[in-house]
C-alpha cells in the first residue's frame, strides 16, 4: 500500500500530475463533485440556519467507496483546483472519507509542472472553510432561487421553465437589447468622400470631416464644390504607438477565440480544460492578468533570443476586478519557450492563441508615424482631411495583431493647390445596437459584475437549452441607397439596393424569454436586477474573506425574496401570458387577443373566464409575433379548419395548422403539407398528397392477423411484427410475407419490452 494518496477531481489531471510524483504516491480522482443537493426537493432547512442536505450522487458511490478504500493506512492529499469549486470539492471529500477538515494536507497549484507540484506538496494547508462557505452560499441561494421560483414559472406561464440568479439576468440583456433594437429608427445622412491629386502625383483619398444630413443639403453643396478650388490648409506629422493586450483572463479568452477561432464559450472552456490538464496552460478560470515574476523572465528570455533585446518590454498588468479570487495569475503557457503543442487541431490552436497573447503582452509597443492633411475648400467651410499611416517599429505585431498596410501619402506643402477628380456623397444609415453574440454577452456580464468566470460557460449554454435563447445567423435585408457624385462640373444621382444587417452566431430571444422576462421584472425585481446580481457576488467575496457569515448574507435575501413568492400564488394566468387585445371579431363580437400559451405564441378568440361558451384558439400567421399581428391577420387565421373538398372516396379532406405545421385530415389520418398554404391549398393538391401518404402507408403494412391483433409491418430499420406493447425484428432469412401468426407470435415473445421513453415538456 502507498503511503500517500493524491485526490484530484479529473482523471486527465491524475495522469499528468502522477508523472512528476515518487512511486510513494498514488493519484485518484474523483470525477468531479461527490456531493451535492439532492436533485428533488428543496433540501434547505429554512427554519434552522439554511443548513444544507447533501447526500453522495449515486453515480459516485462506488468512486467514495473505493476511495476510502484507498484512503485507509495513506497520508491523504486533497489536491482539486484552487477555486472556491475545487476548495468544496475538497471540504467534501473530507465529509464523504471521514476525514478531519483541519488535518487533512490540501495542495493547490495554477500549472500541473513538476515545479509547481513540488513546491505544493512542500508548503500543504489544511481546507480553507471560508472558501467552502462562500461556494455553500452560492449553492444554497442558487437553489432557493431555483426551488422556489421554477415552480411559480410552471404554474403561471408553462412546464418545464426555469430560472435562476444569473441566467434570469443574461436572459434579461438579450431581450431588452432586442427590444431596443426594434424601437430603433435609423437615420438617414451622407457620408463625402474625394479622390484629390497634385500634379503627376497619385491619387489623395480623402474625407469630410462631418456628414451631410440630407439629400437636398448634400446635392446643392456639390454643385457648389463645383466651382470650388482646394488647396492644403494644413499638415500634421506625429508618431504614435499601438500596445499590447495584457494576457488573458477567462472572459478574455473566450472573447478572443469566439473572434479569431470562432469557438463557442463553451468550447473553448473545454478545450482549455484539455490544455490544463494536460500541463500546457495554467488554470484557466481566472479573473487576474498578473504574471508571475518566472514567467516574466522566461517571457523576456524567449522574446531576446527570438526576436531581439530591442523588442522586449516587461510589464505587469494590473487586474481590473479587485476582488478576483478565482486564481492568483493570467492564462499563460506553463513553458512560455513552446510556441507549439501537438496533438488535436482545435487545441492547437487554442494553444497557439493564448502563448501569442502572453509573449506579446511582454514585448515592446509598435510605433507609428501617422499624417494628416486638412484640405480647405475655397467656397466652403468644411474641410477634407487626408490621413497616412506609416509602422516604423513592429514591436508586439510581431507575434499577435495584424498591421495595418502602410497608407504613404505623396510630398505635400501647405498652400498647394489640389485637384479633385471626384467628390462622392453615398448614403448611410445609423445602426442600431449590436445584437449580443456568446463573447459579447461575457463581456456585458463581466463589465457589469455578475457572475464568476466558472459561471459563464453553463450559463450561457442554459439559457440555450431552456430555449430562453437561440444563437442563428441573423438574415440582412435590402435597402435602398441614394448616391450622388461629382465629376467634370456635373452632379449626378443614382440608386444602388445594398445588404444590412446580415450577423452571424447572434444570440436572439424566443417568445417565452419575453414573457418570462417581463414576468419577473414586473413580480420579482430583485432576482433580475442588474446591481442586485453584482452586489450577491460581493457577498460572496466578503463570505471568502470572512468579514461575513453565509448564513446572515442567505438570510437577509430569504426574508424579501420569499414574501414575493407568497404574493405571486394570486396572478392570474391570463395576465403573465401579456395578452394583447387586437380588436372584436365583427361576426361574433368576441375579443380576439394574441397571447403566450402553454406551447408557445397564439390567438385566442373569446374569454377563459367565459363559462357558456369555451374560447377558440388559432397560431400566428407566420412571420408575425405577440407584438406585430394585427388583427385581420388574426382572422384570417380563424377560418380554419377549412372544408378543401372530398376524396375519390367523397371523404372529407379538411385543411388546419398545428403544432407542428400546416396539415390536411381525411378521417383519423393527418398529412403534412409542407410549404403549402391551408387557406388557399386546392382539392387537386390535397389528393394528390393523400394519395401519396396511403401509397406509403400501403408498402409499410405487409400482413395483419385480425384475431390476435398482430401486424407485420416495413419500418425504418428493415420488417418487424408489433402486437401494440412489443416489437420484433424479423430475421433476415425469414420472408416477412410467409410469416405465420405462430411465428409472429414466437419472436414477440422472445422480445425484449422497449424501456419507456421519457415525455419531454413542450
Amino acid at each position: 500500500m502507498t503511503k500517500n494518496l493524491v485526490i484530484v477531481e479529473s482523471p486527465a489531471k491524475a495522469k499528468t500530475i502522477e508523472k512528476f510524483l515518487s512511486k510513494d504516491y498514488s493519484v485518484k480522482s474523483s470525477f468531479g463533485h461527490i456531493r451535492d443537493l439532492p436533485k428533488k426537493g428543496l433540501n434547505i432547512d429554512v427554519e434552522h440556519d439554511f443548513e444544507p442536505k447533501y447526500e453522495i450522487s449515486a453515480d459516485k458511490k462506488k468512486v467514495v467507496s473505493e476511495l476510502k478504500k484507498a484512503a485507509r493506512g495513506s497520508e491523504v492529499w486533497l489536491a482539486s483546483d484552487e477555486d472556491r469549486e475545487g476548495e468544496a470539492i475538497a471540504w467534501h471529500l473530507t465529509q464523504a472519507l471521514n476525514l478531519d477538515p483541519a488535518k487533512t494536507k490540501r495542495i493547490v497549484f495554477h500549472e500541473i509542472t513538476k515545479p509547481a507540484i513540488t513546491a505544493a506538496i512542500a508548503h500543504p494547508r489544511a481546507v480553507d472553510i471560508k472558501l467552502v462557505q462562500a461556494q455553500q452560499a452560492r449553492r444554497v441561494l442558487d437553489r432557493l432561487v431555483g426551488y422556489e421560483l421554477s415552480p411559480i414559472l410552471w404554474k403561471k406561464v408553462r412546464t418545464g421553465l426555469s430560472a435562476g440568479r444569473v441566467q434570469s439576468v443574461a436572459v434579461r440583456l438579450i431581450v431588452e437589447r432586442e427590444r431596443e433594437i426594434k424601437d430603433f429608427s435609423p437615420q438617414s445622412s451622407f457620408k463625402i468622400t474625394a479622390q484629390f491629386h497634385a500634379q503627376d502625383e497619385k491619387a489623395i483619398p480623402a474625407e469630410l470631416r462631418d456628414k451631410l444630413p440630407d439629400a437636398i443639403q448634400t446635392k446643392a453643396w456639390l454643385k457648389q464644390c463645383a466651382t470650388a478650388s482646394f488647396k492644403v490648409q494644413a499638415i500634421t506629422k506625429r508618431p504614435a504607438k499601438r500596445s499590447p493586450s495584457p494576457p488573458f483572463t477567462t472572459s478574455t479568452l473566450q472573447q478572443e477565440a469566439s473572434r479569431r477561432l470562432g469557438y463557442s464559450v463553451r468550447q473553448t472552456m473545454t478545450l482549455a480544460q484539455r490544455l490544463y490538464e494536460s500541463g500546457h496552460i495554467t488554470y484557466m478560470r481566472t479573473d487576474s492578468t498578473i504574471l508571475s515574476r518566472l514567467a516574466l523572465q522566461a517571457a523576456s528570455e524567449h522574446i531576446t533570443k527570438t526576436y531581439g533585446a530591442n523588442y522586449v518590454s516587461t510589464r505587469q498588468y494590473k487586474t481590473k476586478n479587485a476582488s478576483a479570487q478565482e486564481a492568483h495569475e493570467a492564462i499563460r503557457p506553463t513553458n512560455l519557450a513552446k510556441a507549439a503543442i501537438t496533438g488535436e487541431s482545435q487545441q492547437q490552436k487554442l494553444y497557439q492563441l493564448i502563448w501569442q497573447r502572453a509573449i506579446a503582452s511582454q514585448m515592446a509597443h509598435a510605433q507609428i508615424e501617422k499624417t494628416e492633411v486638412a484640405i480647405a475648400i475655397s467656397n466652403q467651410p468644411e474641410v477634407f482631411v487626408a490621413k497616412g499611416e506609416v509602422l516604423r517599429f513592429d514591436g508586439y505585431l510581431r507575434v499577435y495583431g495584424t498591421s495595418k498596410e502602410d497608407v504613404v501619402l505623396p510630398p505635400l506643402s501647405e498652400g498647394q493647390a489640389l485637384q479633385a477628380e471626384t467628390i462622392t456623397a453615398i448614403e448611410t444609415f445609423s445602426k442600431p445596437p449590436a445584437r449580443y453574440s456568446e463573447a459579447s454577452l461575457v463581456r456585458k456580464l463581466e463589465d457589469l459584475g455578475i457572475g464568476r468566470p466558472s459561471t459563464y460557460a453553463p450559463t450561457i449554454s442554459t439559457i440555450q437549452s431552456r430555449g430562453y435563447i437561440e444563437k442563428v445567423d441573423v438574415e440582412g435585408r435590402e435597402q435602398s441607397v441614394r448616391e450622388l457624385s461629382l465629376q467634370n462640373g456635373i452632379v449626378t444621382e443614382r440608386s444602388t439596393n445594398v445588404t444590412t444587417g446580415a450577423d452571424r452566431n447572434k444570440l436572439i430571444p424566443t417568445a417565452i424569454a419575453d414573457v418570462v422576462t417581463d414576468f419577473l421584472v414586473k413580480y420579482f425585481p430583485s432576482i433580475v436586477d442588474y446591481d442586485f446580481t453584482a452586489r450577491v457576488e460581493d457577498d460572496f467575496d466578503n463570505i471568502a474573506h470572512g468579514e461575513e457569515t453565509w448564513q446572515k448574507m442567505i438570510a437577509d435575501f430569504y426574508k424579501d425574496f420569499h414574501p414575493l413568492i407568497e404574493k405571486s400564488e394570486d396572478i392570474s394566468r391570463q395576465e403573465v401570458s401579456q395578452a394583447r387585445l387586437l380588436g372584436n371579431d365583427p361576426q361574433t363580437g368576441e375579443p380576439i387577443y394574441a397571447r403566450y400559451g402553454r406551447y408557445g405564441p397564439m390567438l385566442q378568440r373569446g374569454e377563459t373566464e367565459d363559462e357558456t361558451k369555451k374560447p377558440g384558439f388559432a397560431p400566428l400567421p407566420a412571420n408575425s409575433t405577440l407584438d406585430t399581428v394585427s388583427l385581420d391577420q388574426a382572422l384570417v387565421m380563424f377560418t380554419l379548419p377549412r372544408v378543401v373538398g372530398t376524396t375519390k372516396e367523397g371523404e372529407e379532406i379538411r385543411a388546419n395548422i398545428g403544432r407542428f405545421g400546416p396539415y390536411i385530415q381525411v378521417g383519423k389520418t393527418f398529412v403534412s403539407i409542407k410549404k403549402l398554404d391551408p387557406h388557399v391549398i386546392t382539392e387537386a393538391q390535397a389528393r394528390e398528397l393523400y394519395a401519396e401518404k396511403q401509397a406509403k402507408e400501403a408498402a409499410k403494412h405487409i400482413n395483419e392477423f385480425k384475431e390476435s391483433g398482430i401486424k407485420v409491418l416495413n419500418g425504418p430499420y428493415g420488417p418487424y411484427v408489433t402486437d401494440g406493447k412489443k416489437n420484433a425484428r424479423i430475421n433476415k432469412e425469414q420472408d416477412p410475407k410467409a410469416l405465420t401468426e405462430d411465428q409472429a407470435k414466437t419472436l414477440l415473445k422472445n422480445a425484449k419490452r422497449s424501456p419507456k421513453r421519457r415525455k419531454r415538456s413542450a
